[in-house]
Order: C-alpha cells, then sequence, then structure tokens
C-alpha cells in the first residue's frame, strides 16, 4: 500500500507514517462530489467560458457543448473503472503509474499537477473579473493584484485547515449559485414559448471551423471533474463514491451548460450587445426577466465560485504534489502532513503560489481578468487532455490484467482516446492568433523539464 493511498485492493504493507498521513474517510458522497464540482465551477461557464464559445460556434454552443459532454463522459468513464479498483490521492497519475511504463506515468504527474495549478491561476484571473463587476464604482479602490492575493491567500488557509470544512463550503456556494442561474434560464425560456428557437436548431450562421473550435473551448468548461479522484483517503468508501463523483459531475454539469448555452443564445437575440461582448450576461437576462436584484446576486455567486473553484483546485493538486514527493519526483517535505490538521500543508502552500505567481504577473502587465482566465485556461487544457488521454490507453492493459477487457471496454477506450487526440489538435490547428499560439509551446516547456528532472531522478536512484 502506498503511504498516502487507501488502495483498499492491494495488500498492506508498512504501517504509514504519521507525518505522510492523510485525514482517512471523513468526507460524505455529497461532500466528494462537490469536490469534481467546485473544481469545475459550473457556475462561472454560463457567465465566462460560453460567451467565448458562443463567439467560435454561434448558435451551434448548444451543439458545441454536447459534443464536449459526450467526450467528457467517455473518459469519466474510463476514470471511473480505475477509480472502482483503486483510490489514492495521486489520481490519474497513479492510474498510469500502476499500468504503463514509468515514462508515461511522469508524463501524467507533471501534467495533472500542472493543470491543477494553471487552472487555479485561471479562476484567480476570473475572481479579478468578477470582482470588479461586484465593486462597481468601489473597483478602483482594489488593485488586480491584491485582489489575486486575497483570493489566495484565503484558498490557502481554508486547504491548509480543514479538507472537511473546505468540501462543505464549496458545495453551498455552487449549489446557491447554480440554483440561481437556473431560476433566471426558466424564466427567460418561459417568456419565449414552448417552442425551439430555430436559429438555434438549424445553426444559421455557424461554421463546422467555427464548431470545431467551439468544442475545444468548450471542453474547458469540463476539465477538473476527475479532481474528487484525488480524495482517495479522505472519502468515504471510496471506491463507490469517487467514480460515482466523476460520472455525476460531468453529466450534471454537461446538461446545465446545454441548457444555459441554449438560454443565453435565445435571450440575447433582443439584446442589444452581443453575447460574446457582456462582461454580466446573466444580470442582463435578469433584467430582462424583470428581476434585476436576483442578477446581482448571481454576479456575486459567481464571484464565490470562482474563489471556491480556486480552493478546489489548490486541494487537488496539493494533494498530487504530496504523492509526486512520496514517489521522488519533488523534495520529501512536500510529501508531509500537517501534524494537527491532517492536511498536505506545505505542498498547499507551495500549489497555491505557483497559481497565484502568473495570474498577478499578467495582472501587473494589465492584463484584463477575463484575458487571464482566457490564457491561464486554454494552457491547462493541454494537461488536462494528456493526462485523460493516457488514462483511456491505460485502461485495456489494467483490465486485461484482471481478465475484464472485453469488446466493450476495448472500444470506449478507443473512442476516449481518439476524442482526446483530436481535441489536443484542435488546440493548436488551425492555428490560434498570439498568444494562443504560444500556449503549446509553454506547456512543452514545462514538460520536457518535467521528463528531464525525472531522468536526474533515475540516474541518482541507479547510482
Amino acid at each position: 500500500m502506498e503511504p498516502v493511498s487507501v488502495a483498499i485492493h492491494e495488500k498492506a504493507a508498512a504501517p504509514v507514517p504519521e507525518s505522510y498521513r492523510l485525514k482517512q474517510q471523513i468526507l460524505s458522497p455529497l461532500e466528494t462530489l462537490a469536490q469534481s464540482v467546485s473544481t469545475i465551477a459550473p457556475s462561472t461557464s454560463p457567465t465566462l467560458t460560453i460567451p467565448l464559445v458562443f463567439a467560435l460556434a454561434g448558435t451551434g454552443t448548444w451543439l458545441a457543448y454536447t459534443f464536449a459532454l459526450i467526450a467528457m463522459t467517455l473518459v469519466g468513464l474510463c476514470i471511473a473503472a480505475f477509480a472502482r479498483d483503486s483510490a489514492s490521492p495521486g489520481s490519474l497519475y497513479v492510474y498510469t503509474k500502476q499500468t504503463l511504463p514509468p515514462i508515461f506515468a511522469t508524463i501524467s504527474a507533471w501534467s495533472l499537477f500542472f493543470a491543477y495549478v494553471t487552472t487555479a491561476s485561471s479562476v484567480i484571473g476570473g475572481f479579478i473579473a468578477y470582482a470588479y463587476v461586484v465593486l462597481g464604482r468601489y473597483g478602483h479602490l482594489f488593485s488586480p493584484v491584491l485582489l489575486a492575493a486575497i483570493a489566495t491567500a484565503a484558498c490557502i488557509f481554508i486547504a491548509y485547515r480543514d479538507i472537511q470544512v473546505s468540501t462543505r463550503l464549496m458545495l453551498w456556494i455552487e449549489g446557491a449559485s447554480v440554483c440561481l442561474i437556473a431560476i433566471v434560464a426558466v424564466i427567460v425560456l418561459s417568456q419565449h414559448g414552448l417552442h425551439l428557437d430555430p436559429t438555434q436548431i438549424h445553426l444559421t450562421g455557424s461554421t463546422p471551423v467555427g464548431l470545431r473550435l467551439g468544442v475545444m473551448l468548450a471542453i474547458f468548461s469540463f476539465v477538473g471533474f476527475e479532481s474528487a479522484t484525488t480524495l482517495g483517503a479522505e472519502a468515504k468508501a471510496p471506491l463507490t463514491t469517487i467514480p460515482q463523483a466523476v460520472i455525476r459531475s460531468a453529466v450534471f454539469s454537461g446538461i446545465f451548460f446545454i441548457i444555459c448555452a441554449y438560454t443565453l443564445v435565445l435571450g440575447f437575440h433582443v439584446v442589444s450587445i452581443p453575447l460574446n461582448e457582456s462582461a454580466a450576461p446573466f444580470r442582463i437576462l435578469a433584467a430582462q426577466a424583470h428581476i434585476t436584484p436576483v442578477g446581482r446576486v448571481i454576479d456575486v455567486g459567481v464571484l464565490v465560485s470562482m474563489f471556491a473553484a480556486t480552493l478546489s483546485c489548490i486541494i487537488a493538486g496539493a494533494r498530487v504534489l504530496m504523492l509526486m514527493a512520496h514517489h521522488g519526483f519533488v523534495h520529501a517535505s512536500l510529501g508531509k502532513t500537517h501534524a494537527t490538521h491532517d492536511t498536505p500543508g506545505t505542498a498547499g502552500l507551495l500549489t497555491g503560489f505557483l497559481a497565484f505567481i502568473p495570474a498577478a504577473v499578467l495582472a501587473h502587465r494589465g492584463v484584463s481578468g477575463n484575458d487571464i482566465y482566457g490564457y491561464m485556461g486554454s494552457t491547462a487544457v493541454f494537461g488536462f487532455l494528456t493526462c485523460y488521454g493516457l488514462v483511456a490507453v491505460a485502461l485495456p492493459v489494467h483490465l486485461k490484467r484482471q481478465d475484464r477487457l472485453n469488446g466493450g471496454w476495448l472500444l470506449l477506450a478507443i473512442a476516449s482516446t481518439a476524442a482526446m487526440l483530436l481535441a489536443m489538435v484542435g488546440t493548436i490547428y488551425p492555428i490560434p492568433p498570439a498568444p494562443y499560439r504560444y500556449l503549446p509551446y509553454v506547456y512543452l516547456a514545462y514538460l520536457l523539464c518535467g521528463l528531464g528532472w525525472y531522468a536526474v531522478v533515475s540516474r541518482r536512484r541507479a547510482a
């Protein structure tokens, strides 16, 4: 048994050192689900990501999210198959480590940590953007770097203190925000009558290229849905609750995104500004539905949801980094847990700091919060797609060793791998405009550094 893993299906080895022990099985199924839901941050996509997808896919935005939901459900089924057999804070990295050659486990480890850190940085940018929406005329009193520092410091503190408090907080935040957005959506749909929008059904003005690029961006709305797998030690009945959380978070969020995409495009037919140019689209729809106060509350809810997403990413990233330390990828001190709180305190501090730096630097250079969200989020996608693809490749090997491989599982693995490859190609071709065209090179340089460090560590062990 790995020192910070529950790994229930494996034989127990030496006792786990207290300095490496997380709290054991304290999170309920609902709290475990909250981890994945909060990393997805479903209330942020309707306000930030869907308008960006609309700029590409137009009236096909709902279809782009439908395709993204199918792709993520395929990957979710692959992840759930592993999660039913093994639970560990290392998440997808451990799945590949148990199945594929060490080089692929290394790529998975560094990619997954990269993905959580850059996603945290992205939602810090979203927090900055919506802080100014909520603060209004008082926004000039706060610099964007200060706002980023406040959000990051608060998230680090909560994650450092208590994982159970963290998940409960995230659950209530997201639940309230999603409910308010759903209320506005229902009112807008009812105002337009019980008929389908012909422009969206016929994809009027939408192009195949725009739709394909829209799917790639829509995938970012889902990334992190697997983060419940990082709670392998802390979730109750992890081999049951974690796979359920992975599938449910992807499916429920995907359906919510499709409804919101359809509603936003429909509602903005009668709005003077395009959807992709709106800073707070649901505030506009709420005013249109004559419930303006609800729109303002949604803005606050989105702001707090950005905070919850940052917290969730730091929690997940810290646990991956903790296991990486135990396996020798990083310094051993990052693998220890706090003596009182039983949380990976040092790993959490470093994860939060690494997420803060790019957001703060970009904000200091005058980059808007919305652009930070877009730049860092697009960068994070590379890490997630790499991990998802490796898990899909590893699944047949895993099932073959257990004599459980059949045609259905093989077809699922092939379809999931193909979907991730197509998604990866879609992020780099056709070549996007600057600075997006440079993001793959940033990820590649990071990955090469991780592989270089792996080579150094391997030589030291062999010596």
